[in-house]
């Protein structure tokens, strides 16, 4: 059994979380295994999320809120949770990124956040070490709702041919991230092309970095180094990533050549092949 610990509401979004799941608990009259047994979880799953010890999902979210009848209540706050689990650098991008009408991102080694699998994601943000892990991917995952909404952002991606093959988490995992890509062909508002290795030398060779367009807001241009991530409105420099997105797009393959690439790279260096005794090797 969980050891019950005293949470400060104050003191983050998860641990007000925490506290008012074990409030309305509570007050339901129900104990952590009861409810762990109506929203299909064990009861120590639901003390590490009322002491903090645990991030919790949108699912488990959405079922807290059917079982104890709260109108919604936890569906709203793990919005709040999970931005919390971003690195705080990163925060007042999300949120402009959340409010954008357009993104424009280029990416010369990963695929952008917005587009990864989960698998990919946790391959990716486990490279340092699995401590609070679940949050970090959850967090990464939470950010995909904008693509979701009734009228999402216009999104267009320029990828270095570099992200292709670059492996991140063994072929299972890559082969399904880049049928992600294809299969975000059937979303009329992204748009994925890829940079090839033909192009040479090439705008983007400075880094990835992102453009955001705002109705009645001025447009930012986001980069990152290895400590953290640098967003501005400062007119030039807009000017000057607008300037090298332009050139990217034009000198990358056109959507549909961009496709017939992902796929080929994904059955060619991805996809099933033979082994010694005749079966398929993932």
């Amino acid at each position: 059994m969980v050891n019950v610990r005293d949470l400060d509401p104050s003191a983050s979004p998860l641990d007000y979380y925490g506290a008012e799941l074990r409030r309305l608990r509570e007050a339901a009259g129900l104990k952590q295994g009861q409810l762990g047994s109506i929203v299909f979880c064990g009861a120590s799953l639901i003390g590490q999320i009322e002491t903090a010890r645990k991030v919790p999902t949108r699912d488990f979210s959405e079922r807290v809120d059917a079982a104890l009848g709260t109108g919604g209540v936890f569906s709203r706050l793990v919005g709040l949770v999970l931005r919390s689990q971003l690195p705080p650098w990163f925060q007042a991008y999300a949120e402009m990124e959340a409010r954008a009408t357009y993104i424009s991102s280029f990416q010369a080694q990963l695929v952008d956040g917005l587009l990864q699998t989960e698998g990919y994601a946790r391959a990716l943000l486990g490279v340092r070490g699995d401590e609070g892990l679940d949050g970090k991917v959850a967090a990464r995952i939470e950010r995909q709702r904008i693509m979701d909404r009734s009228e999402p952002p216009l999104m267009w991606v320029v990828l270095s041919e570099a992200v292709l093959h670059q492996e991140i988490g063994g072929r299972e995992v890559m082969r399904n991230q880049l049928a992600h890509l294809l299969d975000l062909r059937n979303r009329e508002w992204v748009k994925v092309q890829i940079l090839p290795f033909e192009v040479g030398a090439h705008a983007g060779l400075m880094g990835s970095f992102n453009l955001l367009r705002f109705d009645g807001d001025p447009d930012l241009v986001y980069t990152e180094d290895f400590v953290q991530g640098h967003m501005t409105a400062n007119p030039q420099a807009v000017r000057e990533g607008s300037l090298r997105y332009d050139h990217l797009q034009a000198a990358a393959l056109s959507v549909e050549g961009s496709a017939a690439l992902i796929a080929r790279v994904m059955e060619e260096r991805y996809g099933q092949h033979p082994g010694p005794d005749g079966r398929a090797l993932a």
